[in-house]
């Protein structure tokens, strides 16, 4: 089976991602997180009538244009709602208010004086200045967010924002998770020689959970062939996806793909991209006998496990849910560092900003060196065999590019 490039392997991803139908209602509170069911319109105007954009004086600017003496006439803080201006009069306003009949601009209260009534300014605005009109925001009908949205904090502001109180949206993925090997051992647990603590299993289910799944996590799988049969098979029963992570290369205890080719179908196995080679994809076939439940095997290595997540089964749980996510283009800045590469991967190198906006490198590139996530705030996108030498452009991709959408 060919080694694919990060970009067919992507592909094959999103051209096999069966997207879900079942959809419920849930309230904004909860929706933090779902995929958007639905087309949403506005019924209302926002804002719903004319309002000043700032504390100040409310005025006909004819009226100063033309010389005339204004007269404070009333005061309308936010909330309440002014009656009509006659000629040469102004209303005292704060941010927010609806501007009253008959005034056109705001003055901030800033550059205005008031004595015995009358108020003067220290410096004229421009015509219509600090207000904000009706529908400004958002018109009467417009489609305000389009099926397939990933729901945000600022998009269920807007959604509040026009009275709603309720959305509809997908149902949530359940996604059965499985660490393997032999090696592992629980954190809490004693550490016994040859052993290491599960850190996968934490990150994976703190990624999983932060696209919205429900997450079924099985623990750790040993380094066994009937056990990962047994596992897999149960797994792929009430779940819309299956996550492993550990046992996918070539070794004699590595299960996971061997399982996964006797009890389903392969689509890929092996990416060109460092870290995280031997990243398998597949089907396991349904107790049911429909068709068969996804299933990605990522590698060992939680370095590995981190940043074949990102690119690979994000974008795969994301287009399941109905939402286009492509790979981060990132920026191109100057490496602050020297980078010799011989390797025929394209690699993906832990990386932060320093100071002068240059893309600082972490000093060792391990596969397994957890606390260099940590220290860095994105990666590097290197092509293959490219050393980087000090000065070079490089395409730098933050950790946020891949979670903001």
């Amino acid at each position: 089976m060919p080694m694919l490039t990060v970009e067919e392997a992507y592909a094959v991803l999103q051209g096999n991602a069966r997207r879900i139908t079942e959809t419920e209602e849930v309230v904004l509170d909860d929706a933090a997180g779902r995929v958007l069911a639905e087309d949403i319109h506005s019924g209302i105007a926002v804002p719903s009538a004319d309002n000043s954009a700032m504390d100040g004086y409310a005025f006909r600017y004819a009226d100063a244009a033309e010389g005339l003496v204004l007269t404070v006439s009333q005061r309308i803080p936010a909330g309440s709602h002014g009656h009509q201006l006659h000629p040469g009069e102004a209303a005292r306003i704060f941010t927010g208010a609806p501007m009253p009949e008959g005034a056109d601009t705001v003055v901030r209260q800033e550059w205005c004086t008031v004595r015995d009534g009358r108020l003067m300014f220290s410096q004229m605005p421009g015509q219509g200045d600090a207000v904000r009109h009706a529908g400004e925001d958002i018109q009467k009908g417009a489609l305000v967010l389009k099926t397939g949205t990933l729901l945000q904090a600022q998009h269920l502001g807007l959604v509040a924002s026009i009275g709603r109180t309720k959305v509809t949206v997908l149902r949530r993925l359940r996604v059965a998770l499985l660490v393997t090997g032999s090696e592992l051992t629980e954190p809490g647990e004693a550490l016994s020689p040859g052993k290491i603590y599960n850190s996968n299993q934490t990150l994976l289910k703190t990624l999983l959970t932060g696209l919205g799944c429900i997450v079924t996590v099985y623990g750790i799988v040993p380094d066994d062939l009937e056990v990962t049969r047994a596992k897999l098979t149960e797994a792929a029963q009430g779940h819309d996806f299956v996550l492993t992570s550990g046992g996918v290369s070539v070794g004699e205890e590595d299960h996971i793909r061997p399982v996964i080719q006797q009890e389903g179908t392969i689509h890929f196995w092996r990416i060109a991209v460092k870290p995280g080679k031997p990243v398998v994809y597949g089907e396991l076939k349904s107790p049911q006998g429909m068709t068969g439940v996804p299933v990605i095997g990522l590698p060992g290595n939680p370095v590995s496990v981190f940043v074949t997540f990102l690119l690979f089964v994000r974008p795969f749980l994301l287009k399941m849910q109905g939402v286009d996510a492509s790979l981060p283009s990132g920026f191109w800045l100057r490496s602050a560092d020297a980078y010799a590469s011989s390797d025929d991967r394209r690699e993906f190198l832990r990386a932060r900003l320093n100071q002068d906006n240059e893309v600082e490198l972490y000093p060792n590139q391990s596969s397994g060196v957890l606390s260099s996530m940590v220290w860095g705030d994105g990666l590097v996108d290197n092509p293959a065999g490219n050393p980087i030498r000090k000065g070079d452009l490089v395409r730098f991709i933050p950790f946020s590019a891949f979670f903001h959408l």
